[in-house]
């Protein structure tokens, strides 16, 4: 099996990729801000976790050194949208590049995804002004890696509204890309599933791929 490096790993959908990942047989480098914040990660199985930042190249390069693929399930609320994830997706792609890590997977927002030709769930005008400054950051990082992706194979992975952290694994989810699809659910169990289906057996580049159940 591979090795895979989780960005974010100590959130809910970075721990839930971590753990299919490990499911697969996948050896995993956890990365976090605080490793003493995240025990449970620690004490898993075929998981190694080391401190890292992912708006940084030179961490990412050190945590990525030697893995086939990597996730980013990073998110910060403490600082604006389009600063985290423009200073992420510059860091992640120098950073990969440097380690010579050749596919990359990031996750979107499914406010970004059109419902009808090029008109996006944010394009209503009565969507709130915070929620859309928040989308457009995902908006300014699907920009970023599609101008300047260089030798990294990327994908932005794209849950639906509805994220249910209590919903069951059906291992079963529909996909589209760029736009809605499905009941508009999803548990992070099958998120990290198509995560993975599309590290094990990339099927889909330098797209929006929307997810759900």
């Amino acid at each position: 099996m591979g090795k895979i490096v989780v960005f974010g790993a100590g959130g809910r959908v970075g721990r839930a990729a971590v753990a299919e990942a490990v499911r697969r047989g996948h050896a995993v480098t956890a990365v976090v801000r605080d490793p003493a914040e995240h025990p449970e990660l620690a004490g898993a199985a075929g998981v190694a976790v080391v401190r890292g930042d992912a708006t940084d190249a030179a961490d990412v390069a050190a945590a990525a050194a030697g893995h086939d693929a990597a996730v980013n399930a990073t998110a910060r609320l403490d600082v604006p949208s389009v600063e985290h994830y423009t200073a992420a997706a510059r860091a992640l792609l120098a950073g990969l590049g440097r380690a010579r890590v050749g596919r990359l997977l990031v996750l979107g927002i499914a406010t970004t995804l059109e419902t009808a030709p090029g008109v996006r769930i944010m394009d209503d005008p009565q969507f709130p002004d915070e929620y859309r400054a928040f989308s457009q950051g995902h908006v300014a990082e699907f920009e970023l890696l599609a101008a300047g992706a260089g030798g990294v194979d990327w994908l932005m992975v794209v849950p639906p509204m509805d994220l249910a952290a209590d919903a069951g694994a059906t291992g079963r989810y529909t996909s589209a890309v760029g736009t809605v699809t499905g009941t508009g659910r999803i548990s992070h169990a099958d998120l990290a599933v198509a995560l993975l289906d599309e590290i094990d057996t990339p099927r889909h580049h330098a797209v929006q791929l929307a997810v759900s159940h």
